[in-house]
């Protein structure tokens, strides 16, 4: 006969809800790990009173009963398995594993039986339905009936919330049976009543969740928040675990409470109780008991009078109330020294603490991951920088857990904690080769950057096709070369007013003109450009979809109802991972259709161009004869020129002659308004005036 015995996915019922673990029998007792929150319960072999072994929903179930009243139910085993766990109980606990069936005959009426902290209702000898008691939120009374009122479940869909009972009258006198049934039923119910005094009071201490500033009350059973706008009641047997964190400054401390199941507000729920204490504040502390009480109840770890930090003060009173262990950080050191890392989770930062069996990250949302239910981690670069990396776990029930933009130099440190603790890395490699652990997860598909690149694309396609003498110019453009020549201009204006060499005005004459040339063929495009960008027109042809975003489109609505309440976020990257396993051949019918869309966008691009470019020749011609004009009137009423000109003057009409040249105009018309121009310059004013007057 073996001396255990282990059974995998085993149920326990806990307050309505069946959890998930292991059980496993030895000849020492039974031991019930919970696998969603690692809680183990263990039954000394010595404590077992009875073992039921019955027909339930989920197959098989055991009920054993404990000298002390406690019952634990275990579902989840096959019709085989009897005969085994029967000689096991026999050969090692010295119990008869007795069969016993439930009732369906579906009547209402009976017996009731009050067993330890269970109710039954029995039909004959058999039971009906048990309820425990600890399940009991409320019990109320009326004339002839009794209210049972139960904590809501939240990993149900359905929750019973209240059962009543009706007690028929008694004959016998001084006796009341329905304030007998309440005060049974109370006695074991889990009804939180503030009554006596407090052990101690801590005033005005920092929650960050629930957020805000709480009088903390201990009491011997529970602990009390009291807010301005909310009150919590804790009892103490729904703390897991207690965590005392060093704040990455080294000025301040978390003390963290996990809470199974978790306090409620409304519709959210709080897992973890998070208190931030300052190192500088001190308290003195007496409690509201006499010497003796205090050694009697707390064996000489708490004392009636204490003093020193305050958290040091709250962790010691939660450890010696809830009698559990307080974790701390283990060997792990950052490379800033600090115990912790900094990241982010769900684009909230915080710290993540490498514990000596887990992780937990602080603050918003708070995450607690034990070793044992990790599957894998990840190291993956960052999305944004290469500055950052990225550090995925995800258990052995598929939750993926994602810290996001932790500094490069904290990768060897977390790499070697990681390892000593023999967790199963996904990308292993080198460690010293950053570069080539920055490219991990290069063949991951994104859709974002995939959508980037296509737009990015379809811009470079769009910028071929405008006006290239436009980027010329702005590339060439310099604002501290303008400024340059501006400087060069009027020193050199001066330098030629005084100098008497006509070779020297020559040469100034062919190097400014070019320069001032130059700048003006700037600035106009600029000008052109500045105002193609004021607004994007809205009658332009819409970019087209790449064939990831067209199959997107097509199946968000399958993969939703594929996956019931999917975020935004696990859509994409569920989507993407469905993309990058979709044979060629599918692929391909999605490249044809983004093919032809392209086709139809450049199309239609195209015909959109065409028709702009013919209004902007219509203004472009318009402008120029403007222009024509306004330069025909400055020659008709410029005044005569003298033999000797400055040199700047010079300058001057160099430069205009070169921008006449440069219009559309026709040879045969620049001739003639050369003409023109000498016959003007020679007539004298007096002439002009009566010739216009004979005009």
């Amino acid at each position: 006969m073996a001396d255990t015995l282990e059974f995998n996915e085993i149920y326990q019922e806990v307050k309505g809800s069946m959890n998930d673990g292991r059980l496993r029998l030895s000849r020492q007792g039974v031991i019930f790990k919970n696998s969603k929150t690692g809680k183990v319960d263990n039954i000394q072999a010595a404590e077992l009173a009875e073992g039921i072994w019955r027909r339930v929903a989920l197959g098989h179930g055991l009920k054993l009963l404990t000298k002390n009243g406690h019952v634990y139910k275990y579902d989840g085993f096959r019709e085989s398995e009897f005969d085994k766990l029967s000689e096991f109980f026999k050969s090692h606990y010295r119990l008869e594993l007795a069969e016993k069936d439930l009732c369906v005959k579906g009547w209402n009426w009976g017996t009731v039986k009050f067993g330890g902290q269970l109710l039954s209702f029995d039909i004959g000898e058999q039971p009906v339905f048990e309820i425990p008691l600890s399940n009991v939120s409320q019990c109320t009374t009326g004339k002839n009936e009794v209210t049972l009122e139960f904590h809501q479940n939240d990993d149900a869909e359905v929750s019973l919330m209240e059962v009543r009972f009706y007690v028929p009258p008694t004959q016998e006198d001084g006796v009341d049976p329905v304030e007998a049934f309440a005060q049974n039923v109370l006695s074991k119910a889990d009804v939180i009543q503030a009554t006596g005094d407090a052990i101690c009071i801590f005033r005005e201490l920092q929650c960050l969740t629930p957020r805000g500033r709480y009088d903390i009350r201990i009491y011997p059973t529970f602990l009390h928040l009291h807010g301005k706008t909310f009150d919590y009641k804790i009892p103490y047997t729904t703390v897991l675990r207690l965590f005392l964190l060093p704040h990455k400054d080294q000025r301040q401390m978390f003390f963290v409470i996990s809470l199974d199941p978790p306090i409620k507000q409304g519709q959210t729920r709080y897992h973890f109780l998070i208190l931030l204490f300052s190192k500088d504040e001190d308290i003195s502390l007496t409690l509201n008991m006499n010497e003796d009480e205090v050694e009697k109840r707390f064996e000489g770890r708490l004392t009636k009078n204490m003093s020193g930090s305050l958290y040091e003060m709250v962790s010691r009173v939660m450890k010696a109330l809830v009698n559990r262990k307080i974790t701390v950080p283990g060997n792990f050191q950052g490379h800033s020294g600090a115990q912790c890392i900094t990241c982010s989770y769900k684009a909230s930062s915080g710290l993540l603490y490498p514990l000596e069996r887990g992780f937990i990250y602080v603050h918003k949302p708070p995450v607690h991951i034990r070793f044992d239910e990790i599957s894998f981690v990840n190291f993956a670069r960052g999305t944004t920088t290469t500055r950052s990396f990225d550090f995925e776990i995800e258990t052995k029930q598929g939750t993926q857990y994602t810290f996001s933009s932790i500094e490069r130099e904290e990768y060897g440190k977390l790499f070697d904690f990681v390892n000593a603790k023999k967790l199963n890395i996904k990308n292993r490699g080198h460690k010293e080769t950053y570069d080539e652990y920055a490219d991990s997860d290069e063949d991951q598909h994104d859709a974002y950057l995939e959508r980037m690149k296509e737009e990015g694309k379809i811009r470079e396609n769009a910028d071929d096709s405008s006006d290239e003498s436009g980027e010329e110019t702005d590339e060439s453009f310099n604002p501290a070369e303008e400024d340059e020549d501006v400087a060069e201009e009027f020193d050199s204006e001066v330098s030629a007013s005084s100098s008497s060499s006509d070779g020297g005005s020559d040469r100034e004459e062919k190097r400014k003109p070019a320069k001032k040339a130059k700048i003006v063929k700037e600035r106009k495009p600029r000008k052109k450009q500045s105002e193609s960008k004021k607004g994007k027109d809205p009658n332009a042809p819409k970019r087209p979809m790449s064939a990831y975003m067209l199959w997107l489109n097509a199946s968000r609505e399958k993969i939703k109802s594929d996956h019931p309440g999917i975020s935004i976020t696990d859509l994409s990257k569920k989507a993407g991972e469905l993309w990058k396993s979709m044979s060629k051949e599918k692929k391909e019918e999605w490249d044809r259709k983004a093919e032809d869309a392209k086709k139809d966008y450049e199309k239609a691009m195209k015909e959109y161009s065409e028709g702009g470019k013919s209004e902007r020749s219509k203004k472009e011609k318009y402008k120029k004869k403007q222009h024509q004009q306004k330069g025909k009137v400055e020659k008709k009423v410029a005044p005569a020129k003298s033999p000797a000109k400055s040199p700047a003057k010079q300058l001057g009409e160099s430069f205009k002659s070169k921008e006449f040249v440069s219009s559309d105009e026709s040879s045969g018309d620049n001739k003639k308004e050369d003409s023109e121009e000498e016959e003007i310059a020679s007539t004298p004013p007096s002439l002009e005036d009566s010739a216009s007057g004979s005009d």
